[in-house]
This record gives structure tokens, C-alpha cells and sequence, in this order.
């Protein structure tokens, strides 16, 4: 019997069963590609991370990142996830506060801060969109300025809406989303509105029915996007050094996502707490 240990780690929150879980496989080395897709499958969690040696000297530890159905470069929450279980399990230390994750967009850098994890987002990329009539549409709601299609890794469709409510009233058509997604080679459609709740600036959704996640909980590289994409249309200097989104609250979630912009990086911040432990059988 092949047995590996792994933890179920909450994203973006300090309490448990309100963030973005992740499954976080912490002995992935032998594992074929065929076998981490089939465990993603079964987790049926937005992703499923497999920790490995690195090839490169310059990381602590490489991490491969499975949806349901596909492999990803890059993704937010479960890189904060996964970083939280391997400095749990003791698989890597932080060096002078910081850690190094090679993954399919290069080797990241996380900043440790506390119980706080900042990771270093990848540059990115933006292409126009031109179908806004059929994307509002889609969503039901009418978008603010032109959307952008942001790619951090992951490629998110980003769209402003009037505000938080119109975000939270949100009941997209979800086949439609899937076919303009699979269409577009992007992971799916991530929308905000400004906040006025007192607790965040801004309140964030994101739609991957493509990749067989109606909705994400609780998005890194959504939140990235969006972060990106209110710098590229000179909408950061609203926020200062950065803000704070708040994402879930209609899937019973209540993420908290910082966002902190540094010079030209954009850093994503949150928190983590391990909420299952044990052994994975493979055979």
C-alpha cells in the first residue's frame, strides 16, 4: 500500500471552514501526472497542490497545482496553502523570512510575516475583450469601463460592476460562461465592486465553470487580476500601498484577501489554517 501524508488547509482566513480549502499532498515525488489529476478529481476542491524536490537550487521545494480537471502554472490560493503546510510539516524554513516555490510560472518568492504569507504575483499580461454586450449578458449585470483579460499565470476575464451589491446579486449563466471561457483559453471570469462595509474596499467573485468550479470561494490569482487590472487603468492610486477584498460570502465563506502594491510587483497576502490532517492510500 503507497500511503503519502497531506493537510486540507482554509485560505484567506484565520478560522476554519470560512476561507478556500486546498489539498496539499506534502509527499508528491513518484506520483505520475495521471495519478495527481485522478487525486485532484476525487479532492473535488477548486485546486490540489503536490509538493516535490525542486530542480532548481534557488527553491525550497517545487509544487504542481491541479484543478479538477487540468494542471495550472500558477494560483494564489493554494500557493499561500501549500506554503502554510510545508512550514507546518517542517518540508522547508523560511530563510531570513522568506520562502521560494518553484512552480510552472518560475520560482515565486513568499515573504513570512508572522502568520501572514506575501507572495510575490508574476507579472502581468493583458489583452482587450471586445464581446461586452454578450458578457453582460452572461452575467446578468451591466460592467463598468472596458473588462480586460489579465493573465498572471491563470487567465481571468475582469470586469467592474456598479458596486458590492450588483457583485453579491450576481446569478450568471454558467454554460454560457464555460463556452466563452473554453473559447478564450482563459480559466474564467472574475468580477468586483467597491465595498462599503467597513471591513474591505472591495468585494471580488470569480466564475471557472470550464474548469468545473462554478465558483471559487475564495481567488489568489482572481484577486491578482484584479489587482493588475485596476493598475493598468490607473485605478490603483485610489487605494494607497494596497487594500483588502472580501470574497465568499454567498458560498457561506468569508475570505479576507490583501492586496499591497511595491513598486511595480503586486503582493498577495492572507492567512491559513490547517483544517484536516492524515495519509492519502494510492493503492
Amino acid at each position: 500500500m503507497t500511503a503519502v501524508h497531506f493537510k486540507q488547509v482554509d485560505v484567506f482566513t484565520r478560522v476554519p471552514f470560512r476561507g478556500n480549502p486546498v489539498a496539499v499532498v506534502l509527499e508528491g515525488k513518484g506520483l505520475s501526472t495521471a495519478e495527481m489529476q485522478r487525486v485532484a478529481a476525487w479532492t473535488n476542491l477548486s485546486e490540489t497542490t503536490f509538493v516535490l524536490p525542486p530542480s532548481s537550487p534557488a527553491a525550497d521545494y517545487l509544487l504542481r497545482i491541479f484543478t479538477p480537471r487540468a494542471e495550472l502554472p500558477f494560483a494564489g490560493h493554494p500557493t499561500i496553502g501549500s506554503a502554510h503546510a510545508v512550514l507546518e510539516a517542517g518540508v522547508a524554513r523560511a530563510k531570513d523570512g522568506r520562502l521560494r516555490q518553484e512552480c510552472g510560472a518560475g520560482i515565486l518568492e513568499l515573504q513570512v510575516d508572522g502568520d501572514t504569507l506575501w507572495l510575490d504575483s508574476p507579472p502581468a499580461t493583458e489583452t482587450a475583450f471586445a464581446e461586452i454586450a454578450a458578457l453582460e449578458k452572461m452575467l446578468g449585470a451591466k460592467a463598468k469601463g472596458a473588462p480586460l483579460i489579465m493573465n498572471v499565470g491563470p487567465r481571468w476575464l475582469v470586469a467592474e460592476l456598479a458596486d458590492a451589491d450588483a457583485v453579491g446579486g450576481l446569478n450568471p449563466d454558467m454554460a454560457a460562461l464555460a463556452e466563452l471561457s473554453n473559447r478564450l483559453s482563459i480559466g474564467g471570469v472574475t468580477v468586483y465592486g467597491a465595498a462599503r462595509d467597513g471591513k474591505s474596499a472591495l468585494h471580488v467573485r470569480s466564475f471557472a465553470p470550464a474548469h468545473g468550479i462554478p465558483e471559487d470561494p475564495v481567488c489568489g490569482s482572481g484577486n491578482i487580476s484584479v489587482a493588475a487590472y485596476l493598475k493598468k487603468t490607473g485605478q490603483a492610486e485610489r487605494y494607497g500601498k494596497g487594500y483588502v477584498a472580501r470574497q465568499g460570502m454567498q458560498l457561506g465563506r468569508d475570505g479576507q484577501v490583501s492586496i499591497r502594491y511595491d513598486g511595480g510587483k503586486i503582493l498577495l497576502g492572507g492567512n491559513a489554517v490547517t483544517c484536516v490532517e492524515g495519509t492519502l492510500r494510492l493503492d
